[in-house]
This record gives C-alpha cells, sequence and structure tokens, in this order.
C-alpha cells in the first residue's frame, strides 16, 4: 500500500471544531463489510444495528494529560505539555522551546505554580518536578488545558466533552473519540437488548498525532502504546455467540494486538505497534465503529483493512459530498459486519 492511496480532498470547513451538544446527535454513515454498500443514518440508530449477542468493545482510557502555559524568570515563554505522572510532583512533559529548558531551569505558571526542569530525555521531553503554594492538584486543575488535538482551533468550555462517559484508567494523551457518541442511555439500551459490553485499556500517545513520512507504508514505523485486556473481557470475547465490534481504532488495535488465532484473543498487557492494513489485516475483529480522519494517517489504512481500498475512496467521497463532520468532534462512521466473521 501507497500513502497516496490515502489521500483525498478534505474542505477545512467539515473539520469540527467544537462537539454537538448531544454526544448522540451526531450522524452515522454505515458500510457494510461485505457489500460495501453505504446507509446514512443517525448515531442514536446504533441499538438497531447491533444484535443480541454481540460483543461491543470499548477502551476505557482517561485523558490525564494537560498542557500549561507559563514563563521563565526571563520572560521567555514556555509549554509543557504532561505526559506522564511520575508521583509526587514529578512528571515527564514535553516542552517547547525544549533546546533553553536546561536542567536546573525554573518555569513559573498561574496559581502559584512552579516547574523546575530536572533532566533532559530526548525528543523534546523533560523530567519535571512541579510545586505549588497550596495543593498541586488543585493548581494544575485550575491553569492546566485539555490537550486538544492541533487541528481544532476553538476553546473547549467543557472538558469532559473530551472525555468518553466510560472513561476511567488514567495515562492517556489524547481520547479515544469514536466513543465520545455514546450516552449512558444508549448503553443501558444496548445491555437491555442483550448486547455483551466490554472494556479493554489502549494509553493513546501524542504520537497519535504525527503524520506518515514515508511513501511505501511498509516502511512505516508505529509508536508504541500500552494496551491491555483483562480475563474477564478474553472471557466475553471467547465464548460470545454474536460478532465483535470495537469502538475505535484503539480498541481495534488493543483486540488485534492481543490476537489469540481467528476470532479469539488472551488476556495480557503488551506495547503494541501493529499497522492493521489491507496487507495486515484483522484476524478477530468483525466491525468498527470510528470517526472520519484525515488524510494520508495509518488510521485511513485500518479502514481500508475492512472494506478495501475502493471502499475506503466511496465512503469517504460520500461523506465530504453529505458534509459530515470530520475527526474527533465530527460524526460517526460505523462499519457492519454481514455476519459473524469467526
Amino acid at each position: 500500500m501507497r500513502l497516496s492511496d490515502l489521500q483525498f480532498d478534505l474542505p477545512e470547513a467539515l473539520i469540527a471544531q467544537t462537539p454537538l451538544e448531544d454526544r448522540a446527535a451526531s450522524r452515522l454513515l454505515v458500510v457494510n463489510r461485505e457489500t460495501n454498500e453505504i446507509r446514512h443514518q443517525q448515531f442514536r440508530d446504533v441499538v438497531d444495528l447491533i444484535h443480541p449477542g454481540d460483543v461491543l468493545v470499548m477502551n476505557n482510557t482517561r485523558v490525564t494529560a494537560l498542557r500549561l502555559f507559563g514563563q521563565r524568570p526571563t520572560g521567555g515563554q514556555v509549554e509543557l505539555f504532561l505526559l506522564v505522572d511520575e508521583g509526587h510532583g514529578q512528571f515527564v512533559a514535553l516542552a517547547r522551546p525544549g533546546k533553553r529548558l536546561k536542567p536546573g531551569a525554573i518555569v513559573e505558571f498561574e496559581a502559584g505554580l512552579h516547574a523546575e526542569i530536572l533532566a533532559d530525555l530526548g525528543e523534546g521531553r523533560k523530567r519535571v518536578r512541579l510545586t505549588s503554594a497550596g495543593p498541586l492538584q488543585e493548581a494544575l486543575a485550575q491553569v492546566g488545558r485539555v490537550p486538544l488535538p492541533p487541528y481544532i482551533h476553538e476553546e473547549l468550555h467543557a472538558p469532559e466533552r473530551y472525555q468518553t462517559v466510560y472513561a476511567k484508567r488514567a495515562g492517556s494523551s489524547a481520547a479515544p473519540t469514536a466513543g465520545l457518541h455514546f450516552t449512558p442511555e444508549i448503553l443501558e439500551a444496548l445491555q437491555a437488548k442483550g448486547v455483551v459490553t466490554a472494556e479493554v485499556t489502549l494509553d493513546v500517545g501524542i504520537d497519535t498525532f504525527r503524520p506518515v513520512a514515508v511513501e511505501d507504508l511498509s516502511q512505516h514505523v508505529m509508536h508504541g502504546e500500552r494496551c491491555e485486556i483483562s480475563p474477564d473481557t478474553a472471557n466475553l470475547i471467547n465464548h460470545r455467540t454474536g460478532r465483535l465490534i470495537a469502538v475505535g481504532t484503539t480498541s481495534c488495535r488493543t483486540l488485534e494486538s492481543l490476537a489469540d488465532g481467528p476470532g479469539r484473543v488472551r488476556a495480557g498487557e503488551t506495547v503494541t505497534q501493529i499497522f492493521i492494513t489491507p496487507d495486515n489485516p484483522p484476524q478477530v475483529v468483525d466491525g468498527m465503529f470510528t470517526n472520519f480522519h484525515m488524510p494520508g494517517t495509518t488510521m485511513l489504512a485500518m479502514v481500508a483493512s475492512f472494506i478495501g481500498l475502493d471502499g475506503l475512496r466511496s465512503s469517504y467521497r460520500d461523506a465530504v459530498s453529505h458534509q459530515y463532520r470530520f475527526l474527533s468532534f465530527g460524526d460517526s462512521m460505523f462499519i457492519e459486519p454481514a455476519s459473524r466473521g469467526v
């Protein structure tokens, strides 16, 4: 597969800048995996589209990264992107401008918050220690900003809208956005229908926004992301009577990374670098919910692994012509399995 296979014209006006007030009010483009038939529906229709006995797998990670904007005592502006909380006020952070922040440097923020650079970890990453006049978490809540993707330019006034309603496991730098459409009411209706819901964890890294830099995708190296399947989730999946449907590319990556033969998974934890493409198609997952992605991304290659390049092109051409909202706060796509694929 070539990077040029994943290119298309995306009008900037279709990139959603804010979430809808109602999570479930988004549109839903349904593509049948077997026939590539396209249907235009509403996200609330998911209760009708998923069958009793199907297993719906969601990534329960929670975005805990924060952006801090401050300055050095000399007046130079500094941004710290807190990635990993190592405890006791110590964090791994991306720093800008990184080259000027040497160990021992101090950065001042609002609310009496200070950061000391402890070590240079390479690639713009620093180990920092944060201190504040009062409780540290209160200062971070006051000063920190939600780390929205770089293509979103408007401020998010309700930070919980960049979290799924089932987010619980801390550790991500970005949200698994395919799950943002689900509401407690929809999940309750699915369970009442006999749909099995299960959770996995994949900590979404900041590298998810880095563009692919090679034309030959067989030469692309995926960044590593920690993922985990619990014994209870593996048992639900391996003894299901229906289809296995992933909510988002991160859930799909987790399931495929811990595949244990066709249609089966094993419990465990790993750092995955799996790259799902038409040349390396899914072995476990039958269908998937996903948002609409940027041109030239690995997520598009995953979509093509389910419906082929022709299916990818036709569905995205339809989405653009019908003015679907794209990316994190945009509309949803359901790759519908025609039958159980195990």
